[in-house]
């Protein structure tokens, strides 16, 4: 058995078009990701999803490679699982990687990519991670997720979960938004009914919990961040050419 890392990459966004192809290090974004990702040891395989012939075309020509999907994909979770309905039986867990993280830490997706396997009976796993010191618990831009005592996600929030009501003392956790699919329900998944929690919170990991799926979770330490503006993009070029 096998696992692949799927990273979705669309050309536009609403806040920084083109943002794969950007390059002002001297090698676009979407370079940078796979360049992280191919640290992991977990990993057998790394495929671009992308419906856009420029992204494939750079990522082919760096020596990466692509399946190119369908335009109409409403979420990255649609879009990778388009590919792994192509992929061999033999590939048993799917890595979704965004590719807009070029700092993503390779030891956490051989932790997450061990964390699923190690829970025969839940069919994905996610990360929880300590908030960093610049992180404010309470932005709804940062997910938070409960945590119950089997070590699975009970909630996931963009509000400040669990409320401290006695004010005993409580470290939050944030949910820095790495996935790992067994191949078969990815696919399924993808094809589930969107949920009222789901719609309410903008969160599609809830789908999973609204239809009764356990969500096995790994706690460990995530400091990258994605880069969702042009301005994190050049504090990240700035990092990289200093």
């Amino acid at each position: 058995m096998s696992t692949v890392a799927i990273i979705p990459a669309r050309y536009q966004s609403t806040r920084f078009p083109g943002k794969p192809l950007a390059r002002d290090t001297g090698k676009p974004l979407i370079e940078h990701v796979i360049d992280q990702v191919r640290r992991a040891t977990s990993l057998d395989r790394i495929i671009v999803a992308t419906d856009d012939r420029r992204i494939a075309q750079t990522v082919t020509g760096f020596g990466g490679e692509v399946a190119m999907t369908r335009a109409d994909h409403p979420n990255g979770t649609s879009r990778i699982a388009e590919v792994a309905e192509g992929l061999d039986s033999a590939v048993d867990v799917i890595v979704n990687v965004q590719g807009d993280e070029p700092d993503i830490e390779p030891s956490v997706i051989d932790e997450l990519v061990a964390g699923l396997r190690s829970d025969s009976d839940a069919p994905m796993a996610t990360l929880a991670s300590p908030f960093a010191e610049d992180e404010d618990p309470s932005d709804p831009n940062i997910v938070k997720l409960v945590i119950g005592v089997t070590g699975r996600a009970l909630y996931f929030s963009r509000s400040l979960i669990p409320f401290d009501r006695d004010g005993v003392g409580h470290t939050p956790w944030k949910h820095p938004g790495l996935y790992a699919y067994r191949r078969d329900f990815l696919i399924r998944y993808a094809a589930l009914e969107p949920t009222p929690l789901e719609q309410l919170e903008q969160l599609e990991q809830l789908r999973a919990l609204e239809h009764g799926y356990a969500i096995a979770v790994v706690k460990t330490v995530c400091r990258h961040h994605g880069i969702d503006t042009p301005e994190q993009y050049a504090d990240f070029v700035a990092r990289h050419t200093s």
